[in-house]
């Protein structure tokens, strides 16, 4: 288990430092640094471990200790926070020109996308692991594809893991750390519920050759999917600049898309969400003027009014261009909305709560993001620390009847300060709900349920 998370740790960092300007080289400090959280598998317990080493960290390891504590958010069900700790952007396209709603209209990327996927033979989506808001979208295509006759999904995170397809389910041990987030447990569920053939396609980077990787990934796609099916219909899920078609993103090295395009003899319909995804909560960039001409509270891809193209930031190296809904806000850190002309729109409260004899009265909502909704496929379901039992930090997860301690659960969310309340989005149906520590010790639990429409 240590050795498949620190792998994963060193790609996320290599790859993010290819396609984005956070790059840097990495020191002993850093060396070490990864080593310790190699040993952590609870995410709580690394994040906690991140916070307390930063101060003696240099800045650069600092940037560097920032992303590794958004990851561990992300799979806490932080995920508000894990974009405002680590605001990662790519650089901005050259020389672009943001389309004009005079030329352009906002449509569903669900219907763009599922409209461009017929006829093809290969989708490949992107995400952004720290941001799960990116996994929504693919978790929601995953039924349209299927209808659309797609056979296989490849999942990046996935790995050697025999009797899942049985199972239904992932567990700790059915690929890296990232699988611990709940919405990419929900695309494996997903993918297996639908008939998908499930495949593990990434690959070691010897040395820290970003190119030996992506002509990895790209063989193991050929060779598990295509060599064995020459029919097969495929939709990988990756991170990044994977998908990108040509050379650009990831300096000199040719992406995994181009090669696999070159093995296959097949053009992929390659969609990115990285560029316009939300990672400030408050910008003037490439991405809020977008949100501003074209407001939705919906993932959305602009169509050209006249030739019905779906528009695309960088046609070279992908097909379309996702803009993801804003979902950012204050109150998911418990902010207390204000006007306050000093402290601005927002002000974070020092003290939330009112006590009376020991019990607490009121609670300091976090308020999580709209989509985890997923379009009222799940429902809220309110939790707040006094299943803690007085302990914080304390995690509260919900996890499906019938599966077991070690699957990636249906939700989950990290009460980093007391008397903190928020909700959980779980789908129809009954869950085993537990409170704990980092170091997984029980503090409560209970069978909760969810009622159908």
């Amino acid at each position: 288990m240590s050795t498949r998370y620190l792998r994963a740790l060193f790609c996320s960092a290599m790859l993010l430092a290819a396609a984005s300007a956070s790059a840097q080289s990495y020191d002993q400090a850093a060396v070490r640094m990864f080593h310790a959280l190699s040993e952590r598998p609870d995410p709580l317990d690394r994040y906690l471990y991140l916070q307390k080493l930063n101060p003696q960290l240099s800045p650069a390891n600092q940037g560097l200790a920032a992303q590794m504590s958004a990851f561990a958010l992300a799979e806490l069900g932080q995920y508000s926070r894990a974009v405002l700790v680590f605001p990662l952007k790519m650089d901005p396209v050259p020389g672009l020109e943001l389309p004009d709603p005079r030329d352009w209209r906002a449509e569903s990327a669900l219907d763009v996308i599922a409209r461009q996927a017929v006829g093809r033979r290969i989708v490949m989506v992107n995400e952004v692991h720290h941001n799960a808001q990116s996994r929504a979208l693919t978790l929601q295509l995953l039924p349209r594809l299927r209808a659309l006759g797609f056979t296989h999904l490849a999942i990046e995170a996935l790995g050697d893991d025999p009797d899942l397809t049985k199972r239904g389910y992932p567990v700790r041990s059915s690929g890296t750390e990232y699988l611990q987030e709940p919405l990419y447990g929900e695309i494996v569920r997903a993918g297996l519920r639908l008939g998908f053939v499930l495949v593990s396609y990434d690959a070691d980077a010897a040395g820290g050759n970003t190119e030996a990787r992506e002509t990895g990934q790209a063989r193991n796609l050929y060779d598990r999917v295509f060599a064995k099916n020459p029919e097969a219909r495929l939709v990988v899920a990756a991170g990044y600049a994977h998908v990108d078609k040509a050379v650009g993103r990831l300096g000199r090295a040719r992406p995994m898309a181009m090669t696999l395009a070159r093995l296959t003899g097949l053009d992929p319909l390659s969609i990115d969400q990285a560029q316009f995804l939300e990672a400030e909560w408050n910008a003037d960039d490439d991405y809020h003027q977008l949100t501003a001409r074209f407001p939705s509270d919906d993932p959305e891809v602009l169509v050209d009014k006249a030739s019905g193209r779906p528009w695309s930031a960088a046609p070279k190296l992908y097909d379309i261009s996702v803009i993801s809904p804003r979902s950012l806000t204050l109150k998911a850190l418990g902010a207390e909305e204000v006007d306050d002309p000093v402290h601005g729109r927002y002000r974070v409260l020092s003290n939330g709560v009112q006590m009376a004899t020991q019990a607490f009265v009121a609670f300091n909502d976090m308020q999580r993001p709209a989509w985890l909704s997923l379009d009222g496929q799940r429902r809220p379901y309110s939790i707040d620390t006094r299943l803690c039992r007085e302990q914080i930090p304390c995690v509260v997860d919900a996890h499906y009847i019938g599966e077991s301690d070690q699957a990636t659960p249906a939700d989950i969310f990290a009460f980093l300060k007391p008397t903190s309340s928020t909700k959980l989005y779980l789908r129809p149906g009954r869950y085993r709900l537990r409170a704990r520590t980092d170091q997984g010790r029980t503090l409560s639990q209970s069978v909760v349920e969810i009622p159908g429409a």
